[in-house]
């Protein structure tokens, strides 16, 4: 049994905070730089340019890459072999949460209430998604996520008749139907599978994958390269201003579900697409 202090966790959480809204993954960046060098708009590929050197000065002066800093969402996963001390792991992650937030100078985008609408202060409470694994290590992912996106995001409760076109249209409808909202290029997350809250989830973790990867399901990664074309095909392009370049990616995750059922849930998010990992 190893024993770690929660207090470990709230300090790599907070700097995991600052981390993902300073600096662009290497996977998304790869994919702005390649998107501009095959975008054929010259207004798109000049807006991709500009969130090429956005990126670069985010970095080097440790500034939020949008001023949109995020809900934050964690996937923790904890080793069964782990004997967490020191307090509460769900106050701990929130701790971790508020200190990156206030010390990081991050803007605090958080209402207690939804009704209500006061802001809390420190962008606390987080979405917190947990998971029991085998072993004796701690896997945190923090991924901030912006709410321009998160709100041309959509659940569809479709019929098993509907089958592989249906989910596929369904895909490309909520893209289509997000246009120039959420930041394009967008990389879109797809959860098939499970129950209405599960789908969900599933759309939201694949977002943590990289970019560019492909689905180890043979099946869902030809779902993933048709649905790229196609959604480049849209003439949306870069911030919704004509081009090639509307997605930089689409990662689907699928899981088992009902004989009655074909949940699908499609998470979009913007060109930042925010997450940083650590194992402690």
């Amino acid at each position: 049994m190893r024993e770690v202090n929660v207090a470990l966790i709230s300090e790599a959480i907070k700097e995991m905070c600052i981390e993902a809204n300073c600096c662009l993954n290497e996977d998304i960046y790869s994919a702005i730089e390649n998107a501009e060098k095959n975008e054929q708009s010259e207004i798109g590929k000049n807006i991709l340019s500009q969130l090429i050197e956005n990126a670069k000065l985010a970095k080097c002066k440790n500034k939020p890459i949008c001023q949109d800093t995020g809900m934050a969402v964690v996937f923790i996963e904890v080793g069964q072999d782990v004997h967490l001390v020191g307090g509460s792991l769900t106050e701990a992650i929130n701790e971790g949460v508020r200190r990156g937030y206030v010390d990081g100078y991050l803007r605090k985008s958080v209402v207690k209430d939804p009704l209500i609408r006061e802001n809390t202060k420190d962008n606390t409470p987080a979405i917190i998604h947990y998971d029991i694994v085998e072993g004796d290590k701690i896997h945190i992912e923090v991924a901030p996520k912006g709410f321009g996106s998160e709100n041309m995001s959509k659940v569809y409760m479709l019929k098993p008749a509907d089958g592989v076109e249906g989910v596929k249209n369904a895909i490309i409808d909520c893209i289509k139907s997000a246009g120039p909202n959420p930041c394009p290029p967008m990389v879109v997350g797809v959860g098939i599978g499970g129950n209405f809250e599960m789908c969900a989830k599933l759309a939201k973790k694949a977002l943590l994958r990289k970019v560019g990867s492909k689905s180890e399901k043979a099946h869902i990664a030809e779902i993933e390269e048709e649905i790229f074309k196609r959604a480049n095909n849209l003439g949306i392009g870069p911030q919704g201003l004509g081009g090639n370049t509307t997605i930089l990616g689409v990662n689907i995750e699928s899981f088992a579900t009902h004989i009655a059922g074909l949940p699908l849930a499609v998470n979009i998010s913007c060109h930042v697409t925010r997450h940083s990992e650590r194992y402690i």
